[in-house]
């Protein structure tokens, strides 16, 4: 991450908001499952597998969806060559308002594993080489470069390496309480509101420009 510049990881940070905001609308309407957190709903499967079955095939649906997600989202990164920041979160705007539209009119069933969907599609904006370059719905690796980059300025190394790394795990735990409050006060239509920051950050993502291709091409011997 480090070796982005500053609008980047503005781009990163506000990003991780919005997977933070939409984890959290997820985890409080199926109380107690993740829509971007997939280690913690494979944990949920292997328990439900011996304990309950139900939370099992709930953990299954969404492990699969978010997997769906990320394959779209790498495909469509593809074809998007240097525009694919704006594309993707695009992409995951629609997703997200697609997913509120269908609660509202009773498909409730299909709204949280499209939000899997959104949250597998939109770890595909930052690649490099055809690699996910900064992740933004899990925290567990920033925590660990976070902790390295303070490390290493405490032992005389770059002074404010850290700081990225902060950025994108305080954005997450940020969006996730705006997700909890706007939650309880206006249930799944909540999901609106991360599809139109999704959006916004689309329309800064241009402001960065073009980036590099996502994919390398193959040289066949």
């Amino acid at each position: 991450m480090t070796g982005y510049g500053r609008r980047v990881w503005v781009l990163a940070a506000g990003t991780s908001s919005v997977a933070g905001y939409v984890d959290a609308v997820g985890f409080l309407k199926l109380g107690g499952l993740f829509v971007s957190f997939m280690s913690g709903n494979s944990t949920r499967l292997a328990v439900g597998m011996v304990v309950d079955p139900q939370v099992a095939r709930m953990a299954i649906t969404l492990l699969a969806a978010f997997v769906g997600g990320v394959i779209a989202g790498t495909l469509i990164s593809a074809a998007a060559g240097s525009w694919r920041k704006r594309v993707i979160l695009l992409v995951v705007g629609g997703l997200l308002a697609l997913s509120g539209a269908l609660d509202l009119y009773g498909w409730g069933g299909w709204a949280t594993p499209l939000m899997a969907a959104a949250m597998g599609c939109v770890n595909t904006t930052f690649q490099r080489a055809g690699e996910v370059s900064i992740g933004v719905t899990y925290m567990t690796g920033t925590l660990v470069k976070f902790g390295q980059r303070l490390a290493d300025a405490l032992l005389g190394g770059p002074r404010w390496g850290w700081v990225p790394y902060l950025a994108l795990w305080l954005g997450l735990v940020a969006g996730a309480v705006a997700g909890s409050v706007m939650y309880l006060r206006f249930g799944t239509a909540s999901i609106w509101g991360a599809a139109g920051v999704a959006v916004a950050l689309a329309g800064f993502a241009m402001s960065i420009g073009p980036v590099a291709p996502s994919r390398v091409a193959r040289v066949r011997p």
